[in-house]
């Protein structure tokens, strides 16, 4: 019997193409119909691995998910962004690979992400989700997330609504 070891750690400058090679897979099958083809490839190519690279030497939060030797999802966080909501951390990504969704382990990266900004005094988040994405919509209130704010971004000509989900402290 072989045990696969699942861990959720502080990404490291070596796991960024994995980081850039699971954020456009997971961003093709979450957005693809969505967003318009031309707007979604510009928002993945945008993130390749110097990108991520660079974020991760310069400190930002991102953790991530890895399954056994594979890296199976990332949560990206931090202060929250939006000065109109009262809460104190944000999540500004959580995605996994779409082979791992619904297996349990996107909840067990949000945890660790909420725990991560609960230890340095950013108790209450937010996260943002289009209103199509259904998957995403249902995650975030099976998790207990209530939505507190609508907004709506422009993706080339369309634009689309996006919910704010938080949780208090």
């Amino acid at each position: 019997m072989s045990t696969i070891l699942i861990e959720v750690r502080r990404a490291k400058a070596h796991d960024a193409a994995a980081v850039a090679d699971t954020h456009d897979a997971a961003w093709l099958s979450a957005y693809r119909g969505i967003i318009p083809g031309a707007e979604l490839a510009k928002l993945i190519n945008r993130r390749g691995v110097a990108w991520w690279e660079s974020a991760i030497r310069k400190g930002s939060r991102i953790s991530v998910l890895v399954f056994g030797d594979q890296l199976a999802g990332y949560a990206n966080y931090g202060r929250n962004r939006a000065r109109s909501l009262h809460y104190d951390g944000e999540i500004y990504e959580i995605y996994l690979r779409p082979e791992f969704q619904g297996l349990g382990y996107g909840r067990r990266l949000f945890a660790a992400a909420r725990r991560d900004l609960a230890q340095t005094g950013l108790k209450s988040l937010v996260i943002w989700a289009l209103s199509e994405n259904d998957p995403a919509i249902e995650f975030y209130r099976a998790l207990g997330g209530r939505a507190v704010a609508r907004s709506s971004e422009r993706f080339g000509s369309r634009v689309l609504d996006k919910v704010a989900y938080a949780w208090s402290a």
